[in-house]
């Protein structure tokens, strides 16, 4: 019996550049034997913007995503460039439905200028990885983890972006490696 890979939509939300659109892709393909098929760019729904806050409301894209996904794909992963936030949060740096199909993260806090430094794509695309890795984790039933050199420890600052690890540890990777084994066994 061949084990079937996991089919990803990358799609972006309004234009993002190609490097970004490629780690992404390379996170999804390394950790959770994705294959990737990328998306063109999308709109952002209208009514995720807060004009108020100047944000975009990530639990309203991640309804928008779920029903734009193709049946072809098991998950649906967003990035853009947009600032977003959930309700009782300042923002977030991205957002997935606990064992669900979509995903979103933005690149807007992940920068190195929105924190006054110089640009620095291999930083940036460090970052990128982190955080999908991490809600593509949620995808496949991880929750947050304790241990802080985890990619799926809590990230409330990118300071804690930075000290986090770009791996699972033991006890995450095996969880996630039976939700892997079990969704292929449900495909």
């Amino acid at each position: 019996m061949t084990l079937q890979r996991h089919r990803v939509l990358v799609a972006a939300i309004d234009p993002v550049d190609v490097e970004i659109l490629g780690a992404t892709c390379d996170a999804a393909e390394q950790y959770f034997d994705a294959i990737c098929f990328i998306e063109d760019p999308l709109t952002p729904p209208e009514s995720a913007y807060d004009p108020a806050r100047r944000q975009y409301r990530s639990d309203v894209i991640l309804g928008y995503l779920n029903l734009l996904a193709p049946d072809r794909v098991e998950k649906v992963l967003a990035v853009t460039e947009l600032d977003l936030y959930v309700p009782g949060l300042n923002f977030v740096f991205g957002q997935a439905i606990l064992n669900g199909r979509p995903a979103v993260v933005s690149v807007a806090r992940l920068r190195p200028e929105f924190y006054g430094q110089p640009p620095n794509l291999s930083l940036l695309l460090e970052r990128v990885q982190k955080e999908v890795t991490h809600e593509m984790g949620h995808l496949y039933g991880l929750e947050h983890c304790s241990n802080r050199r985890c990619v799926m420890s809590f990230s409330n600052s990118i300071v804690e972006v930075d000290m986090k690890g770009k791996e699972f540890c033991p006890k995450c990777w095996e969880i996630l490696r039976e939700h892997l084994a079990n969704s292929e066994s449900d495909g």
